[in-house]
């Protein structure tokens, strides 16, 4: 590999000592199955791009303290050497904070059991795991810097610091951890292009750039007069948006945002699309906003990108392309022809058994109504039990919060569920005596604003009649481990179930997993998890990457934690992401 110089010159970005124009796109290599990373490398290359940006999420490497996780889709290492292999260049933005409306904005769940540590900020118990997560990313950065012939050309620090604080000592501490582990390349903050922000987000020994997808020439302008030297630089600009669960799909018109990119490179500036391509949200990764209402995003990220949920090129694609070709040299691309999706034959589900009979509880004994992370339940789902002993006639069990979504039973009878988006938390029980049986979700943590690290589960106090309930306990679900239980033997009963059906497929590939007659839940595919459906859409599918299917027999599980009416799984010939808005 040869080693190259990248800096920051007077008005541009120079490689070699000659000017540069970075042209870049977002690819979240968390969010695309690791062997079709080099596929969504290479679509970005035909679209004129010369480099590949991605966040780190510090809680997916990190699910715990002292950990630090690389295998599969977290091989951060393979990802960039994948880039660099297809001769681009790369752009990494560790945080520690990401946003990128991902589960509580990529910081650990454990960072807040400590209750008051300060995040982002100076905090020296913060500080302290943030060097030990930037030690290992730059363990594994550091050496693909351009400077020692790797793709790395920038790094960023923190993420739109500007809209949550101004504390410079906290950036100042940032980058010298930054330094002191080996960056050698730029480093550069985002805000967005408000004077108050860029001023409250950066600091002059990282170069200041904007976030912001229209009105491009005038947000340019407030960019200049706050970075008065050096290329100017939109690194997040926002071709497409993000879907909220009972909402609508969000799509912008290819021909809007082209002229917003033309309106961009005509000024000279560099730029980064923000999504290339925006991937899946496997698993429980997705977060949530709340501004007065939680709204949990969904499993999609498509984000209306250049290219699909499927790695598809989309009108917006090639509107790029052209526009990019006036600006800078486009690779010669002729595409073959664009196939539906595989649609293989509807699989017939086969229920496996109740939720409660099909994994072992391991419960932990609680005076007050604990919450999930008081046990150290990160995401997913938590079991609750207490023993009401009030009399026959009914009664309100009622808690401080529902975070997210709670489904309360009596004796094994459902009564009710208690969602946080309505703003329930309260219920009448037909009587005040039996076994008090409540499963909890939560739904995704809050990846913006004031939010940020607040609890999940139920939230005390646990009253009945106004009564302080005392006596709880609390076990973790570990659902990975539902696609590999079998049958529990016990009679179907009411509440959360496990469902299973068998595709055959011929080949490996890429499919739309109709979500239709499902109810609300997650989905596995022969133990990859696709992630959340949900009949309130908009999302009716899901996406099954060809990786995580085989020749053969392909086992699906679901977990329903409502009502299923279907009785075989379906499939589509494309992504149906949803209507939008009219």
């Amino acid at each position: 590999m040869t080693a190259r110089s990248f800096r920051i010159g007077d008005r541009d970005f120079l490689l070699d000592g000659e000017p540069f124009r970075v042209i870049s796109g977002a690819l979240h290599y968390f969010r695309v199955h690791p062997d079709q990373w080099r596929d969504r490398i290479r679509m970005g290359r035909m679209m004129g791009l010369n480099t590949i940006e991605t966040y780190v999420a510090w809680n997916e490497h990190s699910p715990e303290r002292g950990v630090f996780d690389t295998a599969g889709r977290l091989d951060l290492a393979r990802f960039l050497q994948e880039v660099h292999d297809e001769g681009m260049h790369a752009i990494v933005r560790p945080g520690p904070y990401i946003c990128a409306e991902f589960d509580g904005g990529g910081l650990p769940a454990w960072l807040f059991r400590d209750g008051d540590v300060a995040i982002r900020s100076t905090d020296p118990r913060f500080l302290a795991d943030v060097s030990a997560y930037l030690r290992d990313v730059m363990a594994i950065v550091a050496p693909l810097q351009v400077d020692r012939g790797g793709p790395v050309i920038l790094l960023q620090v923190e993420n739109e610091y500007g809209a949550y604080g101004d504390d410079h000592d906290y950036l100042r501490a940032l980058a010298a951890l930054f330094r002191e582990y080996g960056a050698s390349v730029p480093l550069t903050t985002v805000d967005q292009p408000e004077a108050r922000m860029l001023e409250a987000g950066g600091i002059p020994e990282l170069h200041k750039t904007g976030s912001f997808g229209s009105r491009a020439a005038e947000r340019l302008d407030v960019l200049r007069a706050q970075q008065p030297t050096g290329p100017l630089m939109c690194s997040e600009f926002w071709c497409g948006w993000f879907d909220h669960w009972g909402a609508h799909h969000h799509t912008t018109e290819p021909g809007d945002s082209a002229r917003e990119l033309d309106a961009l490179l005509a000024a000279g500036a560099s730029v980064n699309v923000y999504m290339l391509h925006g991937g899946t949200n496997f698993g429980l990764t997705n977060g949530a906003n709340h501004k007065g209402v939680y709204q949990p995003t969904v499993t999609s990220y498509d984000y209306d990108a250049p290219l699909d949920e499927a790695g598809r090129p989309t009108p917006k694609f090639w509107a790029f392309r052209e526009v990019i070709s006036r600006h800078a040299p486009v690779p010669a691309f002729a595409p073959a022809p664009a196939e539906p999706f595989a649609v293989p034959p509807p699989a017939r589900l086969r229920h496996v058994g109740a939720l409660a009979d099909l994994l072992e509880a391991r419960w932990s004994a609680h005076a007050d109504v604990p919450t999930m992370d008081d046990v150290g339940i990160a995401r997913g789902l938590a079991r609750y039990t207490a023993r009401l002993d009030v009399g026959a006639d009914p009664v309100v069990l009622a808690f401080a919060g529902v975070r997210d979504r709670a489904w309360v039973s009596l004796d094994g009878t459902p009564v009710a569920s208690l969602s946080r988006e309505a703003h329930e938390r309260a219920v009448t029980l037909p009587t005040g005596t039996g076994r008090l049986e409540i499963l909890v979700e939560d739904e995704g943590r809050v990846n913006y604003g004031v939010r940020i690290g607040e609890r999940k589960g139920l939230i005390g106090p646990a009253t009945v009649d106004g009564v302080p309930l005392t006596g709880w306990r609390i076990a973790p679900v570990p659902i990975d481990l539902l696609p590999q239980t079998q049958a529990a033997g016990a009679p179907r009963r009411a509440g959360a179930s496990v469902w299973r059906a068998t595709v055959a497929l011929s080949g490996p590939a890429d499919l739309a997993m109709s979500t239709d007659g499902l109810g609300k839940g997650i989905a596995w595919i022969n133990g990859f998890c696709l992630g959340r459906y949900w009949r309130k859409g908009p999302q009716a599918s899901l996406f099954v990457p060809a990786p995580a299917t085989r020749a053969g027999e392909n086992e699906i599980t679901i977990l329903e934690l409502e009502t299923l009416t279907a009785t075989e799984i379906g499939f589509a010939d494309d992504l149906r992401l949803g209507h939008t808005e009219s």
